[in-house]
């Protein structure tokens, strides 16, 4: 009898050819373990999907960060502009105002990097000042002419997402003849684009944008094929926490959100993710730790 040989990967990243190991942010280097790291989300608005209102007042959205340190973030990201679907535009000097002093006391009062989510220039320079140390946008650096040259000149680690049109319009009728394909060569651009500007590699955070521009199918394809954005070489960052695709998903709007997002974190969490932006900071971790521990996240990736 012939025995054929099978080549098993002797290691997680082996199974992920191109997965990158480390964020490079304005003052550190992120590494990024097997287990994906957590960015709490902190919304310094009235009008957030999920928790819009919630921590408004810049003391409650200090005090929710500081939970969020205590209940085991890696990152905090501070956001000042609802980005939901239909929501109004923010004028920058409103976006500061509730930003900057929540930015500046958890980077002054937590040993966690901060990042600034916004779309505005003049946002990200201000906050980074503050003690953010890298940029979410969820345009991709393209809202405003002058953010890239603020990654540029700052040195801050980057966060690039796709999104079909804007949040205005972005969910009237998203449509994609492969949205896989579509999205991985977005975000392909995107980063050559940025490194072209003199951002390094190392930089770049990539975020297939789920939810935005997206309907059902589109983000569960996006969400179940996550490791063929790897080949990219750039960190991958997730924001599915407790979205609306979720309740979809469940077909009841009524739904507690939160166990199909700790079981789509699972999911990412076998493909190799490396950043999972999430509310539910304790649940989510705890889930990876137990998952962790029991060889789930090396069984999976190994069939992935």
């Amino acid at each position: 009898m012939t025995h054929q040989r099978v080549d098993v990967p002797t290691s997680f990243d082996d199974r992920f050819p191109g997965r990158a190991p480390s964020w490079q942010l304005r003052r550190r280097a992120l590494d990024l373990p097997q287990r994906p790291l957590l960015m709490g989300i902190i919304n310094v608005t009235p009008d957030s999907f999920s928790d819009g209102g919630s921590f408004f007042d810049a003391a409650a959205a200090i005090e929710h960060g500081l939970k969020l340190a205590a209940d085991g973030a890696d990152l905090l990201d501070v956001g000042g502009e609802s980005t939901q679907p239909y929501a109004e535009p923010v004028p920058a000097d409103e976006e500061l105002r509730r930003v900057l002093p929540v930015v500046e006391r958890l980077a002054r009062e937590t040993h966690l990097p901060v990042s600034i989510d916004t779309r505005k220039a003049v946002v990200a320079r201000a906050a980074i000042e503050a003690g953010a140390e890298a940029i979410n946008d969820v345009t991709g650096l393209t809202g405003d002419p002058e953010m890239v040259d603020v990654a540029v000149a700052t040195g801050a680690g980057v966060c690039v997402m796709h999104m079909q049109g804007t949040p205005q319009t972005m969910q009237d009728n998203p449509s994609y003849e492969n949205v896989l394909v579509e999205v991985h060569q977005y975000l392909r651009d995107r980063r050559d684009a940025l490194e072209t500007a003199g951002l390094a590699r190392e930089q770049i955070c990539l975020d297939p944008g789920i939810g935005f521009g997206k309907k059902l199918g589109h983000n569960l394809t996006l969400l179940s094929s996550a490791s063929a954005f790897h080949d990219l070489g750039c960190p991958l960052l997730v924001g599915h926490s407790r979205k609306s695709f979720l309740a979809k998903l469940l077909e009841d709007e009524q739904a507690d959100r939160l166990p199909a997002t700790i079981g789509v974190a699972l999911s990412l969490a076998a493909q190799g993710v490396q950043i999972l932006r999430v509310h539910d900071v304790r649940a989510v971790r705890d889930a990876l730790v137990a998952f962790e521990a029991t060889g789930g996240i090396d069984r999976l990736a190994s069939e992935a």
